[in-house]
């Protein structure tokens, strides 16, 4: 069962990075998302690293409190949609998708994290 979680992560994120390949800053979301799966692949094979997961959830942090001024700004507004397709008046739907990039792959880099350094002691 363990093990299905690592596998659906791996899938995940190898999609994440793919649906990045049109943005217009690909390398560093593809990086981003590429070091998630890697990291869950690493676990399925029981190689346990601690210092990558670590590496990913300290860059998504530090992007998080990069683009945490925008995020606030976006709540203020009274949180328009995300959804819609990105447009030159509307720059807070690209700055909260990468907001919540940040957080969804810094979680997972921090589950990693605890997991690999619990194994590796």
């Amino acid at each position: 069962m363990k093990s299905a979680v690592h596998i659906v992560a791996v899938i995940i994120f190898l999609l994440f990075a793919y649906w990045q390949l049109n943005d217009p800053d690909p390398v560093p979301w593809v990086s981003i998302y590429l070091g998630v799966a890697v990291t869950a692949g690493l676990t399925l094979a029981k190689r346990y690293f601690p210092v990558l997961p670590l590496i990913g959830a300290i860059v998504c942090l530090a992007g998080l409190l990069y683009l945490s001024p925008d995020f606030i700004s976006w709540i203020k507004e009274g949180m328009p949609t995300i959804t819609g397709q990105m447009k030159a008046e509307s720059p807070h739907i690209e700055l909260v998708r990468e907001f919540l990039g940040f957080v969804i792959a810094g979680v997972i880099y921090f589950f990693y994290y605890r997991l690999h350094r619990r194994r590796k002691i």
